[in-house]
């Protein structure tokens, strides 16, 4: 199973998506995973999964307004990130 750690600039409508669905109501403390990354920095993020990929999706203030827009709106949302 592939890991992908997801910065907020980076998320495709598909992991959005995801988000909204897993964490409807925002997600809370207990679902924050944090961890070092390669540079020694601590990352909060919250996880997210397909068939084959878990995502860790960074967290941060954009991230929320992000989803609650995404929720209102789930046509506005700009879907110009693609990786794999």
């Amino acid at each position: 199973m592939k890991r992908i750690i997801v910065d907020y600039h980076k998320l495709t409508s598909d992991i959005l998506n995801l988000l909204v669905e897993k964490y409807p109501d925002g997600y809370a403390y207990n679902d924050i995973i944090s961890f070092q990354n390669s540079s020694g920095e601590t990352i909060s993020a919250v996880e997210v999964r397909t068939q084959d990929t878990i995502y860790l999706v960074k967290i941060s203030r954009k991230l929320e307004k992000t989803m609650d827009e995404f929720m209102e709106d789930e046509n506005s949302f700009d879907d110009d990130n693609d990786f794999n």
